[in-house]
């Protein structure tokens, strides 16, 4: 008999003890996740993610004292953290969304999400997969090709030389938002194959996470705002 998994660790964190408390509740229903923990406030997560080591967090943007993006930046620094924070917030506005990606945030959900959805973003976060919702992904677009006209691009093109024409193509294909399955089918290839890829892809690139990926093809201009390939 196969012994199932152990279910997916979450911490939440909100200033709001009624969002903690909702979440929590929402969660707690699903039998393959557990919330371990609730924070206040950003300090709060930062010593909780150390005392608990939760799979997933669910951050905040704005709360007293240290705010989610600057907790997120913190909870993700160090080489070996395998935390993922899925961040939350009321405001569909675009600095939100890239400097919670910039500080290492592994997806981005509004708080009108639905319980399915919220149970299926943790999902999706905990297993590695990035996480956007489509009308974030279209601004991300946009605010990447406005910030990175006046970033230099040599150092990050290098390590995209370093990639082979498949694998350049399916880091494209990360930073338009499909998933190791809709990549699979759009080339035509077994999933595990397109697994293999992104595990190279972050391995020559020196990054963490396939949000980090998406983040690379956007600044090193590898992607334009079309989702067409330089």
């Amino acid at each position: 008999m196969t012994t199932p998994p152990p279910p997916i660790r979450v911490l939440v964190a909100d200033d709001q003890m009624m969002v903690r408390q909702g979440f929590t509740m929402l969660l707690g229903g699903e039998p393959d996740i557990e919330v371990v923990g609730q924070a206040v406030d950003g300090h709060d997560a930062i010593a909780q993610v150390s005392e608990l080591a939760p799979d997933v967090v669910l951050m905040d943007i704005r709360m007293p004292g240290l705010g989610g993006i600057e907790a997120t930046a913190r909870i993700t620094a160090p080489a070996d953290s395998t935390v993922k924070v899925l961040v939350l917030t009321t405001f569909d506005l675009d600095e939100y969304v890239y400097e919670a990606l910039r500080a290492g945030a592994s997806g981005f959900l509004l708080k009108d999400a639905s319980a399915d959805e919220l149970a299926h973003s943790v999902r999706v976060v905990a297993a590695g997969e990035a996480l956007l919702s489509p009308n974030l992904t279209k601004r991300l677009i946009g605010e990447y090709s406005r910030v990175t006209r006046t970033v230099s691009r040599d150092p990050g093109k290098a390590r995209v030389g370093a990639l082979t024409e498949r694998e350049t193509e399916v880091l494209s294909l990360i930073a338009q938002g499909l998933s190791n399955t809709e990549i699979a089918e759009l080339l035509v290839v077994a999933e595990q194959t397109v697994k293999t890829h992104v595990g190279r892809i972050l391995a020559k690139s020196g990054l963490r996470d396939r949000t980090q990926a998406a983040v690379f093809a956007f600044e090193t201009g590898l992607v334009r705002p079309s989702g067409r390939m330089t």
